[in-house]
């Protein structure tokens, strides 16, 4: 019995500290209109993940929509009241009214709630561009696919990606970007270009700004998106992992983190 009492108290000891501050509630969405991905599960079951290891968040998982709103629901459905963030593994135009489209944007804007765009949710709600200004950017193809993806971390100072090397590579899938400015948002990593092949056909942007991750105030909320996720390597990734683990601290108001928009450094 002392033996178990030990292991008990090994695996407790093993959470962060941070475990003991209350539990934050987030709802994860991971409702598909378009382009189906095989990682939506494992993304958002490794979201799910991190919150129970960290002791810090619930993670309330739905492949629908419902939850999105501030009225009241039936049957002792939780609502966006109850919720602290909310993170999109999503494409497509979602079933979303115009009144829950409202609700959501007030929930971070107005509210000072948390927003996570998890790869895909890039890939979402192009005819609600308010939407797309929240995210910060809207998908505008993948011009390597998945491949061995050349990062550069652009702001070692932040706490969401302090943890990487300066470069590294990743498989995953990285898109770049439409509707997207960096007088919006600041960006924490992007694509080195000197590794691309800019000769593809299906690069669309002459700056070479290919951004990785990033985050931004948006009224009183805070909204961090990555194009990180397409592949289940990539969730399984530590480094990965904890990049989640800080970003969804951060959007909940547990950490601090400087979101000023930054220019695309000087080459």
């Amino acid at each position: 019995m002392r033996f178990l009492a030990l292991l008990g108290c090994l695996a407790l000891c093993a959470l962060p500290s941070f475990a003991q501050t209350p539990k934050k509630k987030v709802l994860a969405i991971g409702a598909v209109k378009g382009f189906q991905h095989d990682a939506t599960t494992h993304g958002l079951a490794t979201i799910w993940k991190i919150g129970q290891e960290s002791g810090l968040w619930d993670t309330y998982i739905r492949t629908d929509t419902q939850l999105l709103t501030k009225q009241k629901l039936p049957n002792n459905a939780k609502t966006l009241g109850y919720f602290d963030a909310v993170v999109f593994y999503t494409t497509g135009e979602l079933d979303m009214n115009d009144a829950q489209k409202s609700d959501l944007l007030s929930f971070v804007k107005e509210d000072g709630k948390g927003f996570i765009g998890v790869h895909s949710a890039a890939d979402t709600f192009y005819q609600w561009p308010e939407y797309g200004e929240m995210l910060g950017g809207y998908f505008d193809h993948h011009p390597w696919n998945t491949f061995q993806a050349p990062v550069l971390v652009e702001d070692p100072s932040s706490p969401i990606v302090k943890h990487f090397p300066a470069e590294f590579a990743i498989q995953d899938e990285i898109y770049q970007f439409k509707n997207y400015s960096r007088d919006r948002v600041r960006v924490l990593m992007r694509l080195d270009p000197k590794k691309l092949d800019l000769k593809n056909p299906r690069v669309h942007r002459a700056d070479g700004d290919f951004a990785v991750a990033w985050m931004r105030n948006f009224g009183k909320g805070r909204v961090f998106y990555s194009t990180l996720g397409h592949t289940e390597s990539s969730w399984n990734r530590p480094d990965v992992q904890k990049m989640w683990l800080e970003a969804m601290r951060w959007a909940l108001g547990l950490s601090e983190a400087d979101a000023t928009p930054r220019p695309l450094p000087a080459k």
